[in-house]
């Protein structure tokens, strides 16, 4: 198949936010907009985009950076398009980013995502079977 992978720009946003819903990856929970998105850019993560020759999106690879470790989020590919070697292409511009830059890269998988768990660990990513994830997603919800 043949399908491009670059970097995201700001008119890309409303395409990736209709495959993030479609594939599950975005809610308004979530808090990813657009601001959010470059910003993390600006601070040193990268959001590849796959698209089709004719510029349809079809997959991202969103990668933050935190000053210590890359982080790989919204990870995912439109269902019409997988099983095609795409999500293994972003895994592997994803990698080459992390090489790149000189920091461990990390992700979460949920356990029953057989198929993402796969490709992952054929790429090197090894399981930390030792910690949950934790996470205050409303931040209102804070004391004080």
């Amino acid at each position: 198949m043949n399908i491009i992978i670059r970097d995201y720009i700001s008119g890309d946003y409303s395409a990736i936010q209709l495959l993030w819903a479609e594939t599950g990856l975005g809610s308004a929970q979530r808090g990813d907009n657009q601001q959010i998105i470059e910003q993390s850019i600006a601070m040193g993560g990268r959001l590849l985009v796959a698209v089709l020759p004719s510029g349809e999106v079809i997959g991202t690879s969103w990668i933050t950076f935190d000053g210590r470790r890359l982080h790989l989020h919204h990870f995912g590919v439109s269902p019409a398009y997988q099983r095609k070697g795409i999500g293994d292409k972003l895994t592997v511009e994803s990698l080459r980013f992390a090489k790149q830059k000189g920091y461990q890269i990390k992700l979460e998988v949920h356990k029953t995502n057989v198929a993402a768990i796969g490709l992952y660990k054929k790429h090197g990513f090894q399981f930390l079977g030792d910690y949950d994830v934790y996470i205050v997603r409303d931040i209102n919800s804070i004391d004080g």
